[in-house]
């Protein structure tokens, strides 16, 4: 029980973001994303892998900045000669993944030092946690910034609820050689779970909304589900349990939100993409 009371005050603070949303939800997720992904690069130590953590600080920091820039800019439309005005312009983000790829195969130029292994892990760190957990603060800056609930919704509902789906009627394992303890009645359990959530938040919070919200449920269940298995075979591969142990009971920061990395995108290009409010 005191481990549990820890692990909830430990994660109010991550609340409190997601509650305030806007630019407090956009640093907290550059905070989140330099913490996961010193963890994420951690994990491959014993496997005699050294992918580069300054790398990926500057490539994310990078990212943030210029997401910043680009939401200013466009809030600004009015003084179009001003300094800023440049960053308007969604080729940015290009050049970002330019810079960002670039940086990482430079990285093998001390060929002495560097197995490409190196490299491809760095790339995939900051894309994997960066980028992801990017998408869900620019989310937060929309006017749409109210569906960031269904990123935390849908990863932690499905969750939940396949736990409790698969602790009582769980028969069929789903991936015995990823996580033996997953089911399908469990799977199945989750993305009921979330869909009922979901349509509860539509129902009383957006109403215009709720069969968008229903079919989020649905989606962004089965890709929270990916994103747990996804950690699995990380993790299996890395030989460890967690990633690390800042919240007791629950692992490390990258533990917890391994979910939420894939329902971010998720969420965030519905929104965009089906919903047109990019």
């Amino acid at each position: 029980m005191k481990t549990r009371v820890l692990s909830g005050l430990i994660m109010l603070p991550l609340l409190v973001i997601v509650i305030l949303n806007g630019w407090v939800l956009y640093a907290g997720c550059l905070g989140i994303s330099l913490m996961a992904a010193y963890e994420f690069f951690r994990g491959f130590k014993e496997l005699e892998i050294k992918p580069s953590y300054p790398i990926a600080v500057c490539s994310i920091v990078a990212l943030y900045l210029l997401g910043m820039l680009r939401n200013l800019a466009v809030k600004d439309g009015e003084t179009a000669m001003s300094f800023i005005s440049i960053f308007r312009s969604e080729h940015w983000i290009y050049l970002w993944i330019f810079g960002t790829v670039l940086a990482c195969l430079l990285y093998l130029f001390s060929i002495e030092k560097r197995k490409l292994e190196d490299s491809m892990v760095t790339i995939t760190g900051i894309f994997y946690v960066g980028f992801f957990c990017y998408t869900m603060g620019e989310l937060g800056l929309t006017e749409m910034n109210l569906f960031v609930w269904l990123v935390i919704i849908t990863a932690f509902g499905t969750d939940i609820c396949a736990y409790f789906a698969g602790v009582t009627m769980g028969k069929h394992k789903l991936c015995p050689k990823i996580s033996p303890k997953k089911t399908w009645e469990g799977a199945i359990g989750g993305i009921l779970g979330s869909v009922i959530l979901s349509g509860l938040f539509g129902l009383f919070f957006a109403k215009a909304f709720l069969p968008h919200c229903l079919i989020i449920g649905v989606i962004a269940s089965i890709i929270s589900m990916f994103g747990d298995l996804t950690a699995s075979i990380f993790k299996r591969k890395m030989g460890i349990k967690d990633y690390g142990n800042l919240i007791p009971g629950h692992g490390g920061i990258l533990d917890r939100f391994d979910s939420v990395l894939f329902t971010g995108p998720t969420v965030y290009f519905y929104v965009m993409l089906v919903m047109g409010y990019a």
